[in-house]
């Protein structure tokens, strides 16, 4: 049977109402259920905000949850808002558990502010839910930090040259509106750190810090440590204090000990230098021994060379030998004198 123009006309109006149809079923199947939930809760959702969410892979029902739980403590942030912080790669539950959690504190803390938080801790241990409850219940941080297998207190060196261990007990809580861009825990460990041992450093002895540890604590917070931080220092507690060595004793020791070594030093170059002189003067005087001999060697010559020039005669070289025998009996006897007195007198 042939079908007219105005059958087909009917039949695909029939078809395009059917396909209309079911997508309307599907769209409410898929989105009621969370609209219904928003709308009974006093946080409605448009139909068009949900297929949105839907259409830009934003799950809904979260963002919804997150919406729900928002109103129903009195902040009522868009669905928009918590969409735009969910894209953003932001943690929505997060943002929205602190911000109820301030509110309830009388913190002010704004939806953006939160939302810069969250995105500044994000890939860290931190979450915003954490720095505004630190900010509200305030934590007991330990300086030094022990939990990382370091030392367990901070050695400083009073004027007396006494060493002291000092361990001490930070109280802080985040400021949140420096939280952005500050430093962290790490650093206002160190800058703690660093006013402990100028304040013990600048005591005249390691009595004055023992007798009063609350100078310590005192000198460190009128440094404001806590400057360009994330966090606000209400309280330093010295929690143990005790001596540790005498280390301006054994600073002197040591350097006793090394100028000792330098004048020890000093005695071996010069007794070094000694020897070596008294070696060349034992060469010095082997040396003219040595001219003396050969000068020695050269008189018979001398006289050999006179003798044949005739300017030396057999009478002189008589007187010669006459003056050598005489020169030799009185050296033999005056060594022989020598002797003898040696002898009686032993």
């Amino acid at each position: 049977m042939p079908i007219n123009s105005d059958s087909f006309i009917e039949l695909s109006l029939i078809g395009l109402a059917i396909a209309v149809l079911v997508i309307v079923v599907i769209v409410v199947s898929m989105f009621f259920k969370t609209w219904l939930r928003a709308k009974l809760s006093n946080a409605p959702v448009a139909w068009g905000n949900l297929i949105g969410m839907f259409l830009r892979k934003v799950p809904f029902g979260k963002i919804v949850d997150a919406r729900i739980t928002a109103v129903k403590a009195g902040l009522p942030y868009t669905a928009e808002e918590l969409e735009a912080h969910y894209l953003a790669g932001g943690d929505v539950d997060d943002v929205v558990l602190a911000l109820i959690a301030a509110d309830k504190a009388g913190i002010p803390l704004a939806f953006d502010r939160a939302c810069a938080i969250d995105l500044a801790v994000k890939g860290t241990t931190k979450t915003v839910l954490e720095a505004v409850r630190t900010s509200i219940n305030p934590k007991v941080i330990d300086c030094p930090d022990s939990h990382a297998g370091g030392p367990t207190k901070i050695t400083a060196v009073a004027r007396d040259g006494i060493a002291v261990n000092v361990r001490a007990r930070v109280t802080v809580r985040t400021a949140l509106d420096s939280f952005i861009g500050g430093a962290t825990e790490e650093t206002v460990i160190a800058r703690v750190g660093e006013g402990i041992v100028t304040s013990v450093g600048s005591a005249e002895s390691y009595k004055a810090v023992l007798e009063n540890p609350d100078s310590i604590s005192k000198l460190v917070l009128s440094k404001g440590v806590d400057a360009s931080t994330a966090f606000e220092i209400l309280s330093i507690d010295i929690a143990d204090v005790d001596v540790a060595d005498n280390v301006g004793a054994r600073l002197q020791t040591e350097q006793a000990e090394a100028d000792k070594r330098v004048a020890q030093a000093k005695a071996e170059m010069r007794r070094a230098a000694a020897v070596a002189a008294e070696q060349e003067m034992s060469a010095r005087t082997q040396e003219m021994r040595a001219k003396v001999v050969e000068a020695e060697a050269q008189v018979p010559q001398a006289i050999a060379d006179a003798f044949r020039s005739g300017n030396f005669g057999i009478m002189d070289y008589t007187r010669y030998r006459n003056i050598i025998a005489d020169t030799d009996m009185r050296s033999s006897i005056a060594t022989d004198g020598d002797t003898a007195g040696n002898d009686k007198g032993d």
